[in-house]
């Protein structure tokens, strides 16, 4: 605990003392004059306490008072969702399948603004969108209407890498260019320190068709203490789209996403239609964090006293009939 105004402390510890034997000595002499005239004092047990206690109560609370002016604060650790999300969207062309209405990116798009609207302002929230290759469609902030504004501009073309999903959202967290040693070579992994309040939410249908190995991108980010939550979107019977005039088969890919997810100690969700979706967003498992903050205790010190004189007063009513 510490005080803005520490001379305060002083005043209010001679004021109460000072106080404290004013009191004692008006009732020695109270005593003394009684005795003088040949009366006799109840001091002790119930008459004592009836006497003494409110008169002790009101120079209690005057000293509250006296350091409520002190000013006192004390820096506690106050629990907080915060940290950076990145919400890593799967745009690729069997993202248009819609075997979940009314589409698999149009659903997983809806259900990420209802989670992006409802994070207070201590979460920073980026956007990847990804399909061979991976582009930061916006960089983590607490702006979260321009982050829903790059969510809604997201449209589906290409393939899938899961892998470099991880390595342009890792990117993002980091503020640096990462990459995958080459996994012919002894080299270790990249060095990017410890975040480990930063979560990617990798949306996807799970159907990864070439690029950077996503297991071992997921392990650079297991490395960093970044938590990846893997949402299969789609349906284990899948459907069929049509790309440059075929028609191709596609269905969720459960088996990688989950394989990512429990490498980074996180989870994987299902989601086969639109409410599934809104259900998982909201049970995510986001850090929560401590951090110090200084609180100014001069309420609670005023609220003691307070609480004290109306004691004091309420006791000297019903046991004297008067105050003072």
């Amino acid at each position: 605990m510490s005080f803005e105004y520490p001379a305060m402390i002083v005043v209010a510890v001679a004021v109460g003392l000072g106080l404290l034997a004013a009191y004692r000595w008006l009732q020695r002499r109270r005593t003394n004059a009684l005795a003088a005239a040949g009366l006799s004092t109840d001091t002790h047990g119930w008459g004592g306490l009836r006497r003494h206690l409110p008169p002790l109560l009101f120079l209690t609370a005057l000293t509250f008072l006296l350091l409520a002016v002190a000013r006192p604060q004390a820096t506690v650790p106050v629990p907080r969702v915060a940290g950076t999300v990145i919400l890593a969207f799967d745009v690729s062309n069997s993202m248009a399948a819609e075997d979940v209405e009314p589409s698999r990116l149009n659903a997983a798009q809806s259900a990420a603004v209802g989670f992006v609207q409802a994070q207070p302002d201590t979460v920073d929230i980026g956007v990847i969108a990804f399909n061979q290759g991976a582009l930061t469609t916006h960089l983590p902030t607490n702006d979260h209407e321009e982050t829903v504004a790059a969510i809604n501009r997201l449209t589906v073309a290409g393939g899938t890498s899961l892998g470099q999903a991880i390595i342009a959202s890792l990117a993002a967290i980091v503020g640096q260019s990462v990459s995958l040693p080459d996994p012919s070579s002894d080299a270790p992994p990249p060095e990017l320190g410890y975040w480990g309040s930063a979560t990617i939410v990798l949306l996807s249908d799970g159907e990864d068709t070439g690029g950077p190995d996503a297991v071992a991108a997921a392990e650079v980010a297991a490395a960093a203490g970044v938590h990846v939550e893997s949402i299969g979107v789609g349906t284990i019977e899948g459907t069929t789209i049509e790309v440059d005039g075929y028609q191709v088969a596609t269905s969720l890919n459960e088996d990688l996403l989950i394989q990512v997810a429990e490498t980074t100690t996180g989870s994987y969700h299902r989601a086969e239609d639109a409410q599934d979706l809104g259900a998982i967003y909201q049970s995510l498992d986001l850090r929560v964090t401590t951090e110090d903050e200084l609180v100014e205790l001069t309420g609670i010190a005023v609220g003691i006293a307070v609480l004290l004189l109306t004691i004091g007063g309420l006791l000297m009513i019903n046991w004297l009939g008067r105050i003072l």
